[in-house]
């Protein structure tokens, strides 16, 4: 484990190899630990994979509401596609080993798809504006996110990695792969803070915005069903916006404030962070939207006919 260095990259300072890290204290229980884990990132796969079939195949569904559905499901499959190869090698095999270029891999598209996700929900609370008005503003989104993350991860590949190569988690977070840099940090902690400012301090303000003036729209001039319509339909949004922004944020705090916490904390926090919001949203627009239920009803009925 302390010779992660190739030739070529010794002399850059760039490590061969990074050291992934299960949970402090269970190795041996690493094993027993990747049951659930396992059944989770299967019913995230199932249920996201779910969502998109249904909306695919049922005509009601071709609706702007249901196709930022789908491209939230969507950010959530890359959530757990990017992030399942080196959790359960972990937990299975106790391979720990993650390549330079597969560190990096996994960060863009991490990084990435959390932004979409931000990015989905934010345009779902303008959904009507933007579909109707301005419907190849939804490629914006894909901008957006790319754009967020790569000045970042240019500049975290140019600086040398010679402090440590054990990362805390067991995929790749900003948070956790610049403090093991052994260099000037501080374009890299502005260029971040001006993301986190941006994406993670924005977007929420501007949902809650966008929000309160349709629920003071609605109580104004709604009939009693139609709020209730509404307000439900609220509700699923608002439910996903705080499973996908409370573990993001708590992430955050404690990488920034709770240093000195126990590992234990961390990777609780960075796992719900990880595995919450792929799991829940399917749940949540499941329960929550009625045409969903029928549509879901709907396919496994054909399949049983079949």
């Amino acid at each position: 484990l302390l010779q992660p260095y190739s030739c070529s990259n010794k002399i850059l300072g760039y490590p061969f190899y990074f050291i992934l890290t299960g949970i402090p204290g269970f190795e041996a229980y690493h094993i027993w630990i990747s049951i659930p884990c396992c059944c989770l990132y299967i019913i995230s796969i199932m249920g996201n994979t779910t969502i998109l079939t249904v909306i695919r195949i049922e005509p009601f569904l071709v609706q702007p509401m249901y196709l930022f559905l789908s491209m939230l499901a969507l950010t959530d499959l890359g959530l757990t596609l990017s992030t399942l190869p080196t959790v359960m090698q972990l937990l299975w095999f106790n391979n720990q080993k993650i390549s330079f270029e597969g560190r990096f891999a996994q960060f863009f598209f991490l990084h990435a798809f959390s932004f979409m996700k931000s990015s989905v929900l934010l345009a779902m609370s303008f959904d009507s504006y933007v579909a109707i008005c301005r419907p190849l503003h939804y490629l914006a989104i894909l901008c957006r996110c790319v754009l967020a993350v790569l000045p970042s991860l240019f500049l975290l590949k140019r600086l040398p990695f010679c402090r440590s190569h054990l990362l805390s988690h067991s995929y790749c977070l900003h948070q956790d792969m610049i403090r093991l840099v052994c260099a000037d940090i501080r374009v890299n902690n502005l260029c971040a803070f001006a993301v986190v400012l941006l994406i993670i301090g924005m977007d929420p303000l501007l949902i809650v915005l966008s929000y309160t003036l349709i629920l003071k729209s609605i109580l104004h001039t709604a009939s009693r069903a139609e709020r209730l319509w509404a307000l439900n339909n609220c509700l699923s949004h608002m439910l996903a916006v705080l499973v996908l922004y409370v573990p993001m944020v708590g992430v955050s705090i404690t990488h920034r404030f709770a240093k000195h916490a126990p590992p234990l904390v961390h990777v609780i926090m960075a796992n719900i962070y990880l595995l919450a919001p792929p799991v829940m949203n399917p749940i949540i627009y499941s329960v929550k939207t009625k045409q969903i239920r029928q549509g879901i009803f709907h396919l496994l009925f054909q399949r049983k006919m079949h």
